[in-house]
């Protein structure tokens, strides 16, 4: 095996899958900024055993936290951003496009997950898809019994004190999707391009709601300890926390209600100062193949983008992670992406990013 700080020789590299191959060989070395649960030796381990790229990971607690290491000047290799992060490292020139005819991944990707808008810019791609999910609706069905077709639920007084949501200024397009189909006078097309009366309305629900949350949370676990103390009922979800809790027994369900939800799709991205691009690049080539995403998914709950991880997963966990739902499941679902000026009607008349973090700070007092 060729030497960690090494290219690989012409003879071990015919021997390797096609993924672990890159112009010049790999640099020895992949540092990453990535979720929590997005670095584990299952699928790290043999990565770094076929390349000779040895990784090293630092975990962000949030979007904003992964924009700012990227930006920082430590020229991180790769990043697995989300779509409330992706069009901020695009446009700010953080990461650097990606030739998907490399990624041979890329062609068993979701159709929606191929080129969509959070990670594709006037036809160039800023990276690859990874893991996704909806944020649901969840509810302790053992204590709650009132409706659960619709995200009234989370904004009704009669629920004071038992609804939980997540900790993150995207709720203000989980307000919007409410919204648009509850207020169809303000005219929301796309709960991420908002004008000012359109976002003025979404903002005005959530600090109506404020007062009857009992938790804003930031990771799932926090939500999760928020439903077994007794401490919530109600609330947004990731896919995650219904499944793990039902696996322990707690009596939870979950659904995507009446008007539809946001959601979240991971991007690996590449940086632009990578000091690593040809493992950064075998890390693409690697993350997008149905065997790891498949490995991930089980790991995470999440659903993979490679819709050949279904047969690796199985009928049971591809059907509990949503795998192999129907094309209008994914329809129904408004992916997160970075509130811009410039929104879809040419003009820049949208509330920008900044506008939604210093209306999430007002919201959350």
């Amino acid at each position: 095996m060729a030497s960690p700080t090494m290219p690989a020789t012409a003879s071990a590299r015919s021997a390797r899958p096609a993924w672990a191959t890159a112009p010049g060989g790999g640099e020895g070395k992949l540092t990453m900024v990535a979720w929590e649960g997005y670095a584990e030796d299952s699928w790290v381990k043999p990565f770094e055993k076929a390349t000779g790229c040895q990784v090293q990971a630092k975990y962000a607690g949030s979007s904003n936290e992964m924009v700012q290491l990227m930006g920082s000047g430590a020229n991180y290799d790769v990043v697995s951003a989300s779509g409330d992060a992706t069009l901020r490292l695009i446009y700010g020139k953080l990461v650097r496009p990606v030739n998907v005819a490399q990624i041979a991944g890329w062609k068993n990707f979701l159709a929606g997950l191929q080129s969509p808008p959070h990670n594709t810019v006037a036809g160039k791609h800023y990276g690859v898809s990874w893991l996704w999910g909806p944020n649901v609706l969840m509810w302790n069905s053992a204590k709650y019994k009132g409706p659960t077709n619709s995200w009234s639920v989370i904004y009704n007084p009669a629920n004071k004190g038992k609804i939980t949501i997540p900790d993150n200024p995207i709720q203000i397009a989980d307000a919007a999707v409410y919204l648009r189909s509850a207020k169809p006078s303000l005219g929301i097309k796309d709960p991420y391009e908002l004008t000012k009366p359109q976002f003025d309305a979404a903002v005005s629900l959530l600090k109506q709601q404020r007062p009857l949350v009992k938790k804003y949370w930031v990771l799932a676990t926090d939500e999760i300890d928020a439903f077994r103390n007794g401490g919530a009922t109600l609330g947004a979800a990731w896919p995650l926390v219904p499944y793990q809790l039902s696996q322990k027994g707690f009596p939870v369900r979950s659904t995507i209600p009446r008007e539809g939800a946001t959601g979240w799709s991971d991007t690996w991205m590449i940086g632009t100062k990578a000091a690593d691009p040809n493992c950064a690049l075998m890390w693409l080539k690697y993350t997008s193949t149905p065997k790891v995403q498949a490995q991930a998914a089980k790991f995470t709950s999440y659903t993979p983008a490679n819709s050949l991880s279904c047969a690796i997963l199985g009928t049971k966990l591809c059907t509990a992670f949503k795998a192999n739902a129907p094309a209008s499941y994914f329809k129904s679902i408004a992916f997160w992406k970075t509130p811009i000026a410039a929104c879809g009607n040419g003009k820049n008349t949208c509330m920008s990013y900044t506008a939604w973090n210093q209306a999430w700070t007002s919201i959350r007092g």
